[in-house]
C-alpha cells in the first residue's frame, strides 16, 4: 500500500512534467534558415527576384563574377560589399511582407543604376500555397511558369534563373562556342542608362573610366561669338569662323585608375599647341555609406608640343545627385606655374612703357569649377558650368584711358571667368554635346578663363564628341 507521502511526490512530479510540456509547447520554434545562392555581375543579380515567406530566415550566398559589387536592402538594414571574385554570406530575417528593392551599392560601371533586383515577402498563411498554379512552356524545355500570390515567375532550370513576367526582361545574352565550350557575353545596350558624361563642357565630372577601356575625346570650338546676331549672321553665327579642335585619349588602367593624353592647338600669347598628360583616380561613389562621389586628377601641360613652359595641375572632382535627374559637381584645382617665366606679361620687345612693364599678373592660379547636369530624357541632359579663379587669370592686357582727357593712365589685365551651357545626347558608347561657351581653351590649366576675355553674354558655338572604342 502506497503511503500518503509517496502519493504526493508522484502527483507533484506529474504536475511539473505537464507544466514543462506546456511551456515548451508555448515557446515558438525558430523558423528554419533557407540558403539562396546569388550571382552578382555587371549589371544584374541572378536570380533577379527572390521570394520568401514572412518570418523565414534567409542565408544569401552572394558571389561576384567580375568587379566589386554591393548588396543593399534598406528595409532590412542590409548593405554589404562583395569583393571582386569573392563570396559574401548575408543573413536576414524576412519579418515584413511586401516588395523590397535589392540594389548594387558599389559603383560597377556605366550600367550601375540598372543593377537591381527584388525581394518579395508573402504571407506565411498556408492557404495561399494551395492557390499555386504551375504550367510548363512547351516551346522551351526546362522552363516552368509558376503563378502564386499574384506573381507570375518564369523558372529556367537549364540556366538556374528566375524572372518575373510582369516586368521587362533584361538584355539578352549572346552565346558563342569556343573550343566546344559555350561562352556567354553580355551585349552592351545602345540605350544604357548613364547619369552624366566625363565632362560637363570643359570641367570634368566624377564618372569613373571603365577598366581596360580605350576612349577618344574630340572637342571643337568656333572662335567668333554668335552674338550680337545682326553682326554674326553673315558668318552663319560664327560657324564660318576659324575653330580650335582638340583631341584626347583616355585609358582605364583599372576600374579606378586612368591615364589621359590631350592636345589643344590653341595658339596665342603665352600658350600654343599644348599637350597635357595626366593620371586620375576614382576614390568614392555616391552609393552605400558615401554621400558624395570623389575623384582626383594630376597632370602636366607643355607648350610647343610638350617641349617648353610646363604647367602642373592638381584637381579634385566631387559629385552629388540633387534628385534622380540632377547632378551637381564641384571641382577645385591648383595650377602651378600657369604664368611661369611671366610668359603672359608685357615684354620689353612689345612695349617700353614702364607702366606696361610693371604690370604683374601673378604666377599660379586657383580655380573653382561649378557644374550641373540635368537629365530631361533618359539619354538627354542640359549642361551648365561656371569656373571663377584667383591668382593669375588668363585674358588680355589693355590700356586704361581717362574718358575725360583721353590720356593713357596705365594698363590692366582684362579677364573673364569661363561660363558655358549646352545640351548632351548619349547613345551607348557615343556622347555628343552641343556647347555654348566664352572660351576656346580646353586644357585643365586654361579652360577656367575666356582666352578672348569674352563677357558672359558673348558665347561661341562648339561641340564635344566622346567615343568608347573598347
Amino acid at each position: 500500500m502506497i503511503n500518503l507521502k509517496q502519493s504526493c511526490a508522484v502527483i507533484a512530479a506529474l504536475l511539473t512534467l505537464v507544466a514543462c510540456a506546456g511551456v515548451c509547447a508555448a515557446a515558438p520554434a525558430e523558423p528554419p534558415q533557407r540558403e539562396i545562392k546569388v550571382v552578382a555581375r555587371r549589371f544584374e543579380f541572378v536570380p533577379k527576384t527572390i521570394t520568401a515567406k514572412k518570418g523565414e530566415r534567409l542565408r544569401l550566398v552572394v558571389t561576384s563574377e567580375d568587379v566589386d559589387h554591393g548588396v543593399a536592402i534598406p528595409e532590412f538594414g542590409v548593405d554589404q560589399i562583395v569583393k571582386a571574385k569573392q563570396t559574401k554570406v548575408i543573413e536576414l530575417n524576412a519579418d515584413k511582407e511586401g516588395r523590397f528593392g535589392v540594389i548594387c551599392s558599389v559603383f560597377c560601371g556605366d550600367g550601375h543604376p540598372d543593377m537591381a533586383g527584388e525581394l518579395i515577402v508573402t504571407s506565411a498563411d498556408p492557404e495561399q500555397d494551395s492557390n499555386m498554379k504551375v504550367t510548363f512552356d512547351d516551346t522551351a524545355p526546362g522552363v516552368v511558369i509558376v503563378e502564386s500570390a499574384g506573381q507570375r515567375l518564369r523558372i529556367d532550370t537549364s540556366t538556374r534563373s528566375v524572372a518575373r513576367l510582369d516586368v521587362p526582361a533584361p538584355p539578352a545574352r549572346q552565346e558563342k562556342r569556343q573550343g566546344g565550350a559555350v561562352v556567354s557575353r553580355v551585349r552592351e545596350s545602345s540605350s544604357a542608362y548613364e547619369p552624366y558624361d566625363y565632362h560637363i563642357i570643359n570641367m570634368p565630372t566624377t564618372k569613373p573610366v571603365r577598366k581596360h577601356s580605350f576612349n577618344v575625346n574630340f572637342t571643337h570650338r568656333f572662335l567668333e561669338p554668335f552674338r550680337p546676331v545682326d553682326e554674326t549672321a553673315k558668318d552663319l553665327f560664327g560657324l564660318d569662323s576659324t575653330a580650335v579642335s582638340g583631341l584626347g585619349f583616355v585609358y582605364g588602367i583599372t576600374d579606378r585608375l586612368y591615364a589621359n593624353v590631350y592636345r589643344s592647338p590653341l595658339c596665342r600669347k603665352g600658350v600654343c599647341k599644348t599637350i597635357e598628360i595626366g593620371l586620375g583616380y576614382h576614390w568614392l561613389d555616391e552609393a552605400g555609406r558615401s554621400p558624395l562621389s570623389l575623384s582626383t586628377y594630376a597632370s602636366v601641360e607643355g607648350d610647343d608640343n610638350f617641349q617648353k613652359t610646363y604647367t602642373y595641375n592638381i584637381q579634385a572632382m566631387l559629385g552629388r545627385s540633387i534628385t534622380r535627374y540632377v547632378n551637381f559637381f564641384f571641382s577645385p584645382a591648383v595650377h602651378i606655374n600657369s604664368n611661369g617665366q611671366g610668359r603672359f606679361n608685357i615684354h620689353p620687345d612689345e612695349s617700353r612703357d614702364p607702366r606696361a612693364l610693371g604690370l604683374k599678373l601673378g604666377q599660379h592660379t586657383g580655380s573653382f569649377g561649378f557644374g550641373l547636369n540635368g537629365r530631361i530624357r533618359p539619354t538627354v541632359s542640359l549642361l551648365f558650368e561656371y569656373t571663377p579663379r584667383i591668382g593669375f587669370k588668363m585674358g588680355r592686357i589693355i590700356p586704361v584711358v581717362n574718358e575725360k582727357t583721353g590720356e593713357l593712365t596705365g594698363f590692366e589685365n582684362d579677364s573673364e571667368a569661363a561660363l558655358g551651357f549646352g545640351v548632351e545626347k548619349r547613345i551607348g558608347r557615343h556622347v555628343f554635346s552641343l556647347t555654348f561657351s566664352n572660351t576656346q581653351a580646353t586644357t585643365t590649366a586654361r579652360y577656367n578663363s575666356s582666352n578672348g576675355a569674352l563677357p558672359p553674354d558673348k558665347f561661341s558655338i562648339g561641340f564635344n564628341l566622346y567615343r568608347r572604342l573598347k
